[in-house]
């Protein structure tokens, strides 16, 4: 396949999304030492990161709506200057010896506000700018690039705040933000924009396209019960790794190892090509069982290390595999509205396997919630086979074949939508 960094329009979108991941990167650590430097209270923390996640999953929904009826480049600069000035706004306040944490968190507000105009623009963006045939790649890359990032990002975090604090961090993030807009200002990205109705029949509009699509509703059950499982993972597996693995180093190998399996799966996917994609994919997310039943005996360490790397090398093929999917299969004109409410059931699972974590292991004990939860992901990613949107859905040269869509005669679609 050729690279379609060959394409100049690409090569400026993928340097933009590249610079502001690797500003990203750096920011929870920085956030988390500069708080505790602060205040010395873990409840700062806690409130400043809900700040920024709580209008994100609320506003999902409607920057889809947004990013499908406005140029996506348009929404793209728009929130990467917004993000910009408030990553900025903090910075400064870091810099200053005594931190508003009232503004930190109000510009954490607008932040994560702005994240969830920006998230769902990504795909219309990338279909704007690279041809069918070289999505993959291009996906491919860009996983690529967010896992070299969080690879690199802690340490670029630790180096810039023994050398000038952590409010530089957050003015790196903001230059980075900066760039980035100055990038994609200059992309030229085709845009029909749908007809002109009500929020809320934009909204129905794009739930009946996640609806009406078996392989595409049932896969975002699997994918929501991952982030779960990947949430009770985070609770307790420190907790395992410190008790009776050997201590924090391991839980830091662990994690280490998930970084490398990432960046593994994702080169990966930009090199091969599968026939049922969506099987595929979900079969990889499968794979995050093995370190959640690992950690439940517990294994020995090294075997925790490589269970967690090959889970995490099966989420890093399947971003770039699901995503191209979804991108050469769902109508242009509802993507950002459909890849919205994929990040909805994502992101909202997952702050539900960090209150349920706790409780579930002091009711029936660590080692059972994590049984459980790898019988939970394993299964409910292998029964998305049992669907016939799943099993039929193939790719045949460089379309996109599935079942057929059906559709209620409370769900009219005009001929324009396809």
């Amino acid at each position: 396949m050729a690279s379609p960094l060959r394409q100049r329009a690409f090569r400026r979108l993928f340097l933009g999304r590249t610079l502001s991941l690797v500003g990203d990167a750096v920011i929870p650590a920085a956030l988390a030492l500069a708080l505790l430097r602060a205040t010395g209270s873990v409840s700062s923390l806690a409130l400043v990161l809900g700040c920024a996640m709580v209008p994100k999953l609320l506003l999902l929904p409607v920057g889809g709506v947004v990013a499908d009826r406005l140029d996506s480049r348009t929404v793209a600069v728009g929130t990467d200057l917004v993000r910009c000035a408030m990553q900025l706004l903090v910075g400064l306040q870091l810099l200053r010896s005594e931190p508003s944490i009232g503004l930190i968190a109000a510009a954490e507000v607008v932040g994560g506000a702005a994240s969830a105009f920006a998230t769902p623009a990504m795909s219309p963006l990338l279909i704007g700018t690279v041809a069918a045939e070289d999505r993959q790649r291009a996906n491919s890359l860009l996983g690529t690039a967010g896992s070299v990032a969080r690879l690199g990002g802690p340490a670029l975090a630790g180096l810039l705040i023994w050398a000038a604090g952590p409010g530089c961090a957050f003015l790196l993030d903001a230059a980075t933000f900066a760039a980035s807009a100055l990038l994609l200002s200059s992309l030229r990205v085709a845009h029909v924009p749908p007809p002109k109705r009500s929020l809320r029949a934009d909204l129905l509009e794009g739930w009946a396209e996640v609806r009406s699509r078996d392989w595409y509703w049932t896969s975002l059950i699997a994918h929501g019960i991952w982030n779960l499982t990947a949430a009770v993972l985070m609770v307790l597996g420190p907790a395992v790794a410190v008790r009776s693995l050997g201590g924090e180093g391991i839980w830091v190998a662990v994690l280490q190892s998930g970084s490398v399996g990432v960046l593994v799966g994702a080169l990966l996917a930009g090199r091969v090509r599968v026939r049922r994609p969506v099987v595929a994919g979900n079969l990889a997310a499968g794979l995050y069982a093995l370190p959640l039943a690992a950690l439940a005996v517990p294994a020995p360490a090294p075997v925790v290390i490589t269970a967690y790397g090959v889970a995490m090398a099966g989420l890093g093929f399947l971003g770039p595999v699901w995503e191209t999917t979804v991108q050469n299969t769902i109508p242009e004109h509802a993507l950002a509205r459909v890849v919205s409410y994929d990040w909805l059931m994502s992101l909202g699972a997952m702050p539900l396997g960090y209150l349920l974590a706790p409780v579930a292991a002091g009711a029936w004990g660590t080692g059972t919630t994590l049984t459980v939860s790898a019988l939970l992901v394993g299964g409910a990613c292998a029964a998305t086979i049992a669907v016939p949107g799943v099993r039929r859905f193939v790719v045949a040269g460089e379309e996109h074949r599935a079942a057929p869509v059906r559709r209620s005669r409370a769900e009219p679609v005009t001929e324009e939508a396809h």
